[in-house]
């Protein structure tokens, strides 16, 4: 008894530590700027103003940058998602020589972390001509190692007697692929989809160092921008901003949870 009560207080703690901070986002959102810093704070927008929303829709580029998010975020995602898709197949299904040390080298890079390799990518960018490009975004972020891992597990754990079947059926390759491997990956795809998504759409380093105007640069740069334009006083047009980049996300993720959560349990509890 003592160690389920003490689990739920853990529980509740961990949510108040998430939710806290998001719902004073939220509610700051609609304050006015004297309310922002009235002493004693309050908890509850008097009146409810949604003039920084209308501030950030119409005057500071906020649908330039959801659109240059939605593009680099819509590419990115489905050329990772395809690279990490075939890779893995490949490694979980095609026999080759040195297929076990390749894949041991694409495991390696995810010890890289991505800020070692800024300065070279920058100056292989720079000198291609790519700078404020969608293309001089995407190329360095496109390639990841992730997926590949994720999948090329789930692909190994398929019953081989299916995968047997469709060989004796005439399947090939690709039939193989799209006819019954994938539709019964869907729910680790489902996941591979969302992580892929979410962090593409928070990425922020990079575009920031490539992009110099809102031409180009996506929502995590805006909001940057805009904080710099509003100063560090006016944080409710930073803090509308801030709900209106993380809405399409949790629209995202909503449709894809349970899909996703059976993807990152597959194999951890046996019935």
């Amino acid at each position: 008894m003592v160690t389920r009560i003490l689990g739920y207080l853990g529980l509740i703690l961990a949510v108040l530590v998430i939710l806290v901070p998001l719902y004073f986002i939220v509610i700051t959102s609609f304050k006015q700027y004297a309310e922002i810093y009235a002493d004693p704070i309050t908890f509850w927008p008097d009146p409810w103003e949604i003039g920084n929303y209308l501030r950030v829709l119409e005057t500071s580029g906020f649908l330039e940058y959801l659109r240059n998010s939605v593009i680099i975020t819509t590419v990115l995602t489905v050329v990772q998602v395809t690279f990490g898709v075939l890779s893995a197949y490949a490694f979980a299904f095609l026999r080759f020589p040195g297929r076990n040390l390749l894949f041991l080298a694409v495991i390696a890079t995810l010890m890289v972390p991505s800020q070692i390799t800024i300065i070279s990518n920058y100056s292989l960018i720079a000198e291609m001509g790519l700078r404020n490009t969608y293309m001089g975004v995407i190329l360095p972020l496109a390639g990841v190692a992730l997926g590949t891992f994720l999948m090329r597990n789930h692909f190994q754990s398929l019953p081989k007697e299916i995968l047997e079947a469709a060989a004796m059926d005439g399947a090939g390759f690709w039939r193989t692929l799209f006819k019954v491997v994938l539709p019964m990956s869907w729910p680790t795809l489902s996941a591979f989809i969302l992580i892929t998504a979410v962090t593409e759409w928070n990425q922020y380093l990079w575009p920031f160092l490539i992009t110099d105007t809102s031409a180009r640069a996506p929502l995590p740069v805006g909001l940057t921008l805009l904080q710099d334009a509003e100063g560090l006083t006016n944080w409710g047009p930073v803090m509308a901003g801030t709900v209106l980049t993380t809405i399409p996300m949790l629209v995202v993720f909503l449709l894809l949870q349970k899909n996703m959560i059976k993807g990152l349990t597959v194999g951890a509890v046996k019935g």
